[in-house]
């Protein structure tokens, strides 16, 4: 499966920033691993001075201009944020998904880093991090980020690291895990899109067609289908021996997406 064209950026738009303050420190060689330095994230809490308000406002700027793919413009919000509060954490992740972004890795890990040794319990900036190890081959690595993400009862938004844990996993080859994470994610929070998708290629690739085609039903009842998920279904429908399923997923392709690699795997019978 090619997970550099998934059905939904792999980022989630941009997973949201935060950080917060500590005592504790991290060392280079893996996350802290005791539960009881539980830390809320700092983008749920409110600014009590004018100059976190100041690094409060332009991190969130930054992360607008990120997800409207600005980074230039992300990266001098983020150097107003530190000029404004120089130990600000959520500002050194909005660097490290910014230079992640620009495929800056040496310097999107540095900031990273710097953003856990001031918050090394924020969930956010530890999904952050362990989904910049995912996407750098560090992929085993970057496991214990998101289950010490996920062990924080202040985390707000688990879906986002149990989303991008699944997908870690199938880049792992381990279905497995990928599918319980997966399905995990969408229990809490149902309108994460992505995962019916990736749900259905494992049910898929399981050999679990009519699963495969459920997900999908489910995902097509919340979007119109795209050129990934008509694709998905059209071979779904085959393997069902849907005539009707994979004549509507074929005018579909041929009507929306003739520009698109799933459209000429079609015309050259790429099915499997």
């Amino acid at each position: 499966m090619n997970f550099d064209k998934l059905l939904f950026p792999l980022l989630l738009g941009v997973v949201l920033l935060a950080g917060c303050n500590s005592n504790l420190t991290r060392q280079d060689s893996g996350p802290p691993t005791d539960v009881s330095a539980v830390e809320q994230s700092v983008s749920t809490q409110t600014a009590t001075t004018d100059v976190r308000q100041r690094a409060k406002v332009h991190t969130e700027l930054g992360l607008i201009y990120l997800q409207d793919n600005r980074p230039n413009v992300a990266l001098e919000e983020a150097k107003i944020a530190l000029d404004a509060e120089s130990s600000y954490a959520p500002a050194y992740n909005l660097l490290g998904l910014i230079y992640m972004q620009l495929r800056q890795n040496d310097q999107a890990e540095s900031n990273f880093k710097r953003a856990l040794s001031l918050a090394s319990g924020d969930p956010e900036i530890n999904t952050n991090y362990g989904w910049f190890l995912c996407q750098t081959g560090r992929v085993n690595e970057s496991f214990a980020y998101f289950n010490l993400a996920l062990r924080n009862p202040l985390y707000q938004t688990p879906a986002k690291a149990l989303s991008n844990a699944g997908v870690c996993y199938m880049m792992n080859k381990d279905d497995l895990n990928g599918e319980s994470y997966l399905f995990r994610s969408l229990k809490v929070d149902p309108s994460n899109l992505r995962a019916y998708y990736l749900l259905a290629d494992i049910s898929y690739r399981a050999k679990r067609y009519e699963d495969a085609r459920d997900w999908l039903k489910q995902l097509h009842t919340q979007i119109e289908p795209t050129s990934e998920t008509a694709w998905l279904a059209l071979k779904i429908d085959r393997k069902l021996g849907s005539r009707d399923g994979e004549a509507n997923n074929t005018a579909i392709l041929r009507r929306k997406y003739r520009d698109t690699i799933e459209y000429q795997q079609m015309l050259r019978g790429e099915f499997d």
